[in-house]
């Protein structure tokens, strides 16, 4: 699939405008905007998950967040440590 290289529903003139507007940013700003955007698109399929899996535990949705993320991998081995840090805690108390 091509991704173009302007959005379709923005008028060329307004993404050109929107374009240069950014280029001319501090990088602060630029930095600033981009860990916004991260931060959204990470609640955002955060939400979907709660909303897929309603009865699920906040542990589970994270496993499941990391699997759909990062891979199987990743999670097994988050799940692995999380059940193993669950194991200590408890023979703690």
């Amino acid at each position: 699939m091509r991704i173009p290289a302007r959005p379709i529903d923005t008028d060329s003139d307004d993404d050109r405008m929107q374009v240069e507007t950014l280029r001319r940013a501090p990088v602060g700003r630029r930095l600033r905007l981009a860990l916004s955007l991260s931060a959204t698109v990470v609640n955002l399929a955060r939400r979907a998950l709660v909303r897929a899996h309603p009865n699920a535990s906040a542990r589970e949705l994270d496993v499941r967040f990391v699997e759909l993320h990062y891979g199987a991998d990743v999670a097994a081995g988050l799940r692995a440590d999380l059940e193993r840090r669950s194991r200590a805690s408890e023979s703690r108390a």
